[in-house]
């Protein structure tokens, strides 16, 4: 059994495990270099041996505990043949919403079109490098694919206007989301995934009165689907505020927590075990100022099962010689 499984199933708090979201990603030089030569962010995310590369490069520097696929969670809304394209210092860019065409596709045809995302997992799975490491497989959570696929883009700047005004777009949309969710989910399982991570990066953009038809409803189905297939559910919904509701509602595996969130409240309000917390702009500041943060967190979940983290993703500019600074400060604890 894995360290992260330790922590997931047993409730065990007498270690502490490191991963990082975004790990394999844009501070690593020899990211920067495969990412050069293939500008198209969605080929890239379809080309399982340089997605295998790419998930295996944190670990070849550093002791982490988990291999967390090299993939996005617009995964989803290209499987079900929306457009997606990233655009340099823009981001995501969706085509038109296809409803009809989306009723129509059948499960056979969305694995084939995601087919080396689960090709990617077996390999990662069945590489040395991660013998004794958690493969962390994910899916962005249904409010959040309903925001992108929408909006059309990231809501950075604010929803549509009209984004709300067609209640039965937004039924049907988030009905298809979740289907196919199922079944990427099933599928990466089926690959070699031992966890499914659940990201709810725009859970933050709701008001509370809109938790329940937003956030809890779809969400619930997830989990316990996920949970069905014997695989614990990590759910992240950045921004939320209410973590304990969150928790007390949809029941996740482990709830990650973002950095704006005060780590002693949520030991006095979680009882499942808890992930990430520490802010990544920490990394850009000094080893002195890392070593006090990220010890306050493993101080406050001493005996709490916990999962070291960021409470987002770690930022372009870190340093790497940083990153390994943290590693071995959590191995030492």
């Amino acid at each position: 059994m894995t360290s992260i499984y330790k922590v997931l199933k047993d409730y065990n708090t007498t270690i502490k495990p490191i991963w990082i979201m975004r790990q394999a990603g844009r501070y690593l030089p020899e990211f920067r270099e495969i990412r050069a030569k293939n500008p198209d962010f969605i080929k890239l995310c379809l080309n399982e041996v340089l997605s295998a590369e790419i998930t295996l490069q944190p670990l070849k520097r550093y002791d982490l505990d988990a291999a967390i696929i090299f993939s996005d969670i617009l995964m989803l809304p290209y499987g079900l043949n929306q457009k997606v394209e990233f655009k340099k210092g823009i981001g995501p860019i969706l085509g038109e919403l296809n409803l009809d065409s989306m009723l129509e596709l059948n499960e056979t045809d969305f694995v084939e079109k995601l087919k080396p995302v689960y090709k990617l997992i077996n390999l990662i799975k069945n590489n040395d490098l991660t013998k004794n490491k958690s493969t962390i497989g994910f899916v962005g959570a249904p409010w959040t694919l309903l925001v992108y696929m929408i909006n059309q883009k990231s809501p950075k700047s604010g929803l549509k206007n009209d984004f709300f005004k067609d209640k039965n777009l937004i039924k049907k949309t988030l009905n298809i989301i979740e289907k196919f969710l199922k079944v990427h989910i099933k599928n990466q399982v089926e690959s070699g995934a031992q966890i499914i991570q659940i990201f709810d990066s725009w859970a933050g953009l709701l008001s509370e009165k809109d938790f329940s038809n937003y956030i809890y409803e779809p969400t619930i189905n997830v989990v316990e689907y996920t949970k069905s297939l014997n695989v614990p559910a990590i759910c992240f919904p950045k921004g939320i505020k209410k973590y304990k509701d969150f928790c007390e509602i949809i029941k996740p595996s482990a709830i990650c927590i973002d950095y704006e969130i005060d780590p002693k409240e949520i030991i006095k309000n979680i009882q499942i075990p808890v992930q990430g917390g520490m802010d990544p702009k920490i990394l850009l500041t000094d080893q002195e100022n890392l070593k006090k943060e990220a010890k306050k967190y493993l101080d406050i979940f001493k005996d709490h099962p916990y999962i070291f983290n960021l409470g987002h993703g770690i930022l372009p500019e870190t340093n790497p010689k940083m990153m390994d600074y943290l590693v071995k400060i959590v191995k030492d604890y």
